[in-house]
């Protein structure tokens, strides 16, 4: 329920001052986006606002005034739809309640209202009131959204007492911006006299209120401080004048108590310090909060009198004071009325909720030293809050109850765990647990039902995230069965948990169709981060069964729906462009891998989530070549596993890096050693454990231990078959594919490779080629010169994985520069026809390529130069080094690699 007074515009003030000359610039309004009003307190703001309303009566107008708490998303969305509902004068709503929560965006709000709103005719006005209250930057960041974005038909004006963060500079640049500043708003000499000739009575000299204008500098409170002064103490202007400019700001409190709050009646005073209890007011509740009953006659005299008190424009007549005079009368409350203070907010909290406001009882609630109002209140009304998005007031509410009463409030515990969980501070939920299992055996407390199903699907999630999909799965699956039908969050998270339980089974498509159900539950209940979460859970499962393209699809789908909603700046932002750099990786797409992990790094905040982009970029630069880079990079991952706890995942990408660095460079010591600290995994039914058993299969190859490698890599690729994990059998088959070749098994290594290739038509996996270096390099030079063995597809996939190779490894076994022709050239069993008849440079690099397996067109290619070109090359270095065709040559150049000791 909204509170009246902050969609009320406070312009019934008695004896204002017209400002025409201001008045007239505001009637410019319609031409701008953005009418910004910004001085400090007491400059008029509110007054000047509402004196132009009052003067246009334009009918197009929607006010919201904000307090701190508004530094809610949800709640500014919520006022923020009222007052623009109430600017288009629409009959309805214009978001319904409960399309947006604390999930979602106020970009997919703002989207939402744009397109609403388009096409209406008429201007309005959306004025929105002590904007510098406002300190959460994606508040800030959708409203420049909103400007940039919002019909030329509509206006925004801003009151604060600071230039708000929302590009004023390039607005002011582009004269979109109207501003009203604190060189504006002082009063002018013929304003300050208009200002006392409406409320003294005595003849007033011109001259010296002018030079009081001076003196104050046109200081609207200052002028009206002076005012009451002269009223009060029957004393001259000028008198009042002097002692108000002997004060600074740190003295005016004191003033006001001296020349304001003490020249009150005893009845006055008390019956104000009671209503600075609250924030607001109307007759109802400042009767119940005082005990007067013609509260309202009250109010509109104090109101009169000008002490600060602004009555709002509304039927129902609410009040309010002004901010300094509130923060003052509050000060004084507090000493004059300690004793009362506790009963003042009980009886402000009870009328509250009697008028139904459940948020400013709340607020009340939390002074009281008893606790019963405040377990009351939340214990009826604490999860509607909590799907609204009250995070900060629920936390802040639930500290407010000492451990024992705490404690014995299980519904209240569950929410703090959720509380919890829902802003990614997973570690708490088990203290939050640990301390409530204790609490629940010392009090002998049953659980409800449908509190423990609740609670089971918190801990669902716990274990899901320790790798505990057994108790996921257990717990999740009980919890569905027995969560009431409005715990629509709790069921999103159950659905999700099962899901990804059976992926860690393997179970595939069962995961599939359950991430899709969670999608379209998400997306009904509006729960954005579920609906990404499903996505990506989705991409996922595409990707273990071998469906990169389909996996990358979702991606895109997943990026745009990122885009649309403006969640760009979300930690699973990143997990979603993680997961297109790995699929990019296994494309050989290497710079838009890199250029997906970078981003990724920039998005995250704490160093310990950077462990999985910076895995990725030591897989680039392992499969480029570069082994000092990814040396380095490798360096990091091992700085973070020391320092923080991952999960099996995480830990198997980032150690499958390694064991490969440690092959690429020779490493068997630090092969042994990490293999001695490995852990195995329990099993092997999903793409972590399977990595990390390929990962202790390669280390037990590198090492010789081939018997060993062997068993691991029998069974897993047996699992990977019956699972359909295709993209982890693709893997499993070229690393087999290693073992066999170095144990001298060819015609077993070459099923396998003819295999591995055969299932790159659906994973187009390029970059698990490429890392086994000469090994695999050898081998498909073979197979491209056998007949009737690739067929084109697979032919035209080898012949790009061996120039790939070939890019980044050749330099290793075939690369003929310069110096190495010469060392070639003074070895003594070089063939003497080489000597006689030299090879020219270029030639030498053909024939280089010609060994690499690269065809004419390729070599063209390479070289940059005509087809006819390359057959001319080749035609004279075959002649020259007395070889027939293209395999006496490629013999020929392993003879001369082993001259050299290359094996």
């Amino acid at each position: 329920m909204l509170i009246p007074s902050k969609l009320i515009c406070s312009y019934r003030l008695q004896n204002s001052v017209i400002r025409e000359r201001l008045i007239q610039l505001l009637d410019k309004a319609c031409e701008y986006p953005l009418v910004l009003i910004n001085a400090p307190a007491g400059y008029g703001k509110t007054t000047l606002i509402s004196q132009w309303i009052n003067s246009q009566q334009p009918k197009n107008v929607g006010w919201y005034s904000l307090d701190e708490s508004d530094n809610n998303p949800e709640r500014f969305a919520t006022y923020f739809c009222a007052a623009l509902s109430q600017a288009i004068n629409a009959e309805q709503p214009i978001i319904e309640d409960g399309q947006f929560n604390h999930q979602a965006s106020l970009f997919t709000l703002f989207d939402q209202l744009l397109i609403k709103i388009a096409g209406l005719k008429g201007h309005f006005y959306l004025i929105i009131d002590d904007y510098h209250l406002i300190e959460n930057e994606d508040i800030h960041e959708a409203l420049k959204y909103w400007i940039r974005h919002q019909s030329d038909n509509i206006t925004l004006i801003l009151l604060s007492r600071s230039v708000p963060p929302l590009g004023i500079a390039s607005l002011r640049v582009q004269e979109q911006l109207l501003e009203i500043d604190a060189g504006q708003l002082p009063f002018n000499h013929q304003e300050s006299i208009a200002f006392f000739q409406s409320r003294l009575d005595a003849e007033l000299v011109e001259p010296e209120i002018t030079a009081l204008c001076d003196e104050v500098e046109g200081w609207p409170t200052a002028l009206q401080l002076i005012s009451l002064s002269v009223k009060q103490q029957n004393i001259s202007l000028q008198d009042a004048a002097k002692r108000l400019t002997k004060l600074n700001n740190s003295h005016i409190n004191e003033y006001l108590n001296d020349e304001v709050l003490n020249k009150l009646d005893q009845t006055a005073r008390k019956f104000l310090l009671q209503c600075s209890v609250l924030r607001s007011m109307n007759e109802a509740l400042a009767q119940h909060l005082t005990g007067v009953t013609n509260s309202r006659k009250s109010l509109e005299e104090l109101e009169k009198q000008g002490l600060f008190l602004h009555q709002m424009d509304s039927e129902d007549n609410w009040w309010r004071f002004h901010p300094l005079f509130a923060t003052f009368l509050w000060q004084c409350c507090q000493t004059e009325l300690g004793e009362e203070l506790q009963d003042l907010h009980q009886r402000a909290a009870e009328a509250w909720l009697k008028l139904g406001y459940i948020t400013e009882a709340l607020y009340h609630a939390m002074q009281l030293e008893n606790r019963s109002i405040l377990l009351s209140i939340l214990n009826q009304h604490a999860w509607d809050l909590f799907h609204h998005g009250e995070l900060q007031l629920l936390e802040e509410s639930l500290q407010c109850l000492n451990e024992d009463e705490f404690m014995q409030q299980p519904n209240l515990v569950l929410l703090k765990a959720w509380l919890a969980q829902s802003q990614h501070r997973h570690n708490e939920v088990i203290g939050i647990f640990s301390q409530f299992k204790q609490a629940l055996q010392q009090n002998n407390i049953q659980l409800s039902k449908e509190n423990q199903a609740e609670f089971d699907v918190l801990l669902a999630q716990v274990a899901i995230n320790d790798g505990n999909e057994d108790t996921a799965l257990s717990l999740a699956s009980k919890a569905q069965a027995d969560l009431p039908e409005n715990a629509y969050y709790a069921q999103i998270v159950a659905n999700s948990i099962i899901g990804e339980a059976h992926h860690c089974y393997g179970n595939l498509e069962q995961a599939l169709k359950i991430q899709q159900h969670t999608e379209k539950m998400a997306r009904h209940h509006h729960t954005y981060h579920h609906i990404l979460w499903s996505l990506l859970q989705q991409s996922e499962i595409l990707m273990a069964q071998g469906f990169l393209q389909a996996a990358y699809d979702m991606l895109d789908k997943a990026t745009l729906f990122v885009k649309e909603n403006h969640l760009q700046k979300i930690p699973m932002y990143e997990f979603l462009l993680r997961l297109k750099g790995r699929i990019l990786w296994e494309w050989y797409n290497l710079d838009k891998a890199e250029a997906m992990a970078n981003a990724g790094i920039q998005i995250l905040n704490k160093a310990s989530d950077k462990l999985q982009c910076v895995t990725l970029l030591s897989k680039i630069s392992l499969v480029r070549g570069d082994l000092d880079n990814a040396d380095r990079l490798i360096k990091g991952l091992d700085i973070l596993q020391s320092m923080h706890d991952y999960h099996d995942d995480w830990l198997a990408n980032a150690d499958s890096a390694k064991v490969l660095l440690y092959q690429m460079n020779n490493n068997l010591e630090a092969m042994q050693n990490w293999l001695i600290q490995s852990k195995q995994p329990h099993t092997d039914r999903n793409h972590f454990s399977q990595e990390q058993w390929r990962s202790i299969a390669r280390a037990y190859i590198a090492l010789s231990e081939f018997s060993q490698a062997k068993q691991i890599l029998d069974r897993i690729i047996a699992t990977a078959q019956q699972l359909n994990l295709t993209s982890d059998l693709n893997r499993a088959l070229i690393l087999r594919n290693r073992l066999y070749f170095l144990q001298n098994e060819k015609n077993l290594a070459q099923t396998d490779l003819l295999e591995a290739l055969r299932l790159t038509k659906q994973t187009n996996f390029i970059s698990a080629f490429v890392l086994e270096g000469d090994i695999m390099a050898q081998q498909i030079r073979q197979l491209l010169q056998l007949s009737n063995v690739l067929d084109e597809f697979t032919q035209h996939k080898a012949q790009f994985i061996l120039r790939s190779i070939n890019q980044h490894y050749r330099h290793k076994f075939a690369h003929f520069d310069e110096q190495f022709v010469e060392r070639l050239l003074n070895n003594p069993e070089v063939p003497e026809l080489l000597k006689i008849s030299p090879l020219t440079q270029r030639e030498w690099q053909v024939l280089g390529l010609i060994y690499s397996g690269y065809n004419n067109e390729h070599i063209a290619e390479e070289l940059q130069v005509a087809i006819t070109t390359t057959k001319t090359h080749i035609r004279n270095l075959y002649q020259k080094i007395g070889v027939a065709n293209r395999t006496e040559a490629i013999d020929y150049t392993k003879e001369l690699l082993r001259l050299m000791g290359y094996s």
